[in-house]
């Protein structure tokens, strides 16, 4: 796996793990990859400080790396709260969550879909969202 540090036209940077240098670029220009402050596609890698071997009596302040598989399995286990314990809206998420923020109906947990660009209008409205990371199936197991 390789880790980049990502940013968006915005400027907001994240970081993404990818299976090779082909991957990435095929996601990139598939627009698969999205910012998760903005949901913006527009997405490019930014620069990163080289990994340079520490000597060995030196002390470590850098907190221990996660195992990719670790990762997805956390993320499996958060899209299994949020399925078991939100209420589902389907495609209507916009509409419902902005409903929900303006008090215009009960206050309660949903998810659903939702366009990239209706996601990136919720969060200028200032509408508490985030995206739910679906695992795909093949590395579920």
């Amino acid at each position: 796996m390789i880790k980049y540090r990502l940013a968006c036209h915005k400027g907001h940077q994240f970081e993404g793990w990818f299976d090779t240098i082909a991957g990435f670029e095929a996601q990139q220009k598939a627009q698969e990859i999205a910012c998760p402050v903005c949901a913006s596609t527009q997405v490019d890698r930014s620069i990163m400080a080289p990994a340079i071997p520490r000597k060995q009596n030196s002390v470590s302040t850098k907190a221990p790396s996660l195992d990719p598989q670790k990762i997805m399995h956390m993320m499996q286990k958060m899209t299994d709260h949020v399925t078991q314990n939100y209420e589902y809206v389907g495609d209507g998420f916009a509409d419902e969550a902005r409903k929900i923020y303006y008090g215009e109906t009960e206050n309660r947990d949903i998810y659903g879909e939702t366009s990239l660009d209706e996601a990136r209008d919720l969060v200028e409205e200032g509408v508490p969202i985030a995206p739910l990371p679906i695992v795909p199936d093949k590395v579920k197991n």
